[in-house]
């Protein structure tokens, strides 16, 4: 049991919790009646996808992929002639170029992809919210079944007419 924590969880624990995130969001996603605890769940669920992608993006001890341009530096002549020739007395120096090594940058794509599907889950989650409301108004509960119901017996009252 031991070994099987040592090699199996202890390495791979965020990605445990993100699994067992998923399960919590899915369960109440589909188990739930009340339409309020199922958007609740959706959004966990939603949540741990997020950060399953944000740290499949993480490089240990990397750094952010911004590379320096080159600058062009204007040197005047050292015995006092500012004429800027073209000799060695006016030249421009250019730095030298940065050798970029990938594997001590960190991707940045998937955290700007889910910086998007952060703001499209929070407008999901904004019009979902305003389709409750209105359910609610409309047939005075939140529960799935009693609204499932409801709509049954209007359906089957407009047809006896």
């Amino acid at each position: 049991m031991r070994e099987f924590l040592e090699q199996s969880i202890q390495p791979y624990f965020n990605y445990w919790v993100y699994v067992i995130l998923m399960m919590i969001g899915l369960w109440a996603t589909i188990a739930k009646n009340n339409l309020i605890k199922k958007l609740i769940g959706m959004s966990i669920f939603q949540t741990a996808i997020i950060l399953f992608y944000v740290s499949v993006g993480v490089k240990k001890d990397s750094k952010i992929p911004i590379i320096p341009h080159q600058v062009e530096e204007h040197h005047a002549a050292e015995d006092g002639n500012h004429a800027g020739g073209h000799g060695e007395h006016g030249a421009k120096r250019v730095t030298e170029k940065h050798v970029i090594e990938p594997d001590k940058f960190a991707n940045p794509l998937p955290h700007v992809l889910m910086l998007t599907a952060i703001v499209v889950g929070v407008s999901t989650l904004g019009v979902a919210l305003a389709v409750v409301q209105m359910l609610f108004k409309e047939f005075g509960t939140l529960e799935e079944d009693e609204i499932l119901a409801q709509i049954k017996t209007a359906d089957s009252a407009s047809l006896d007419v």
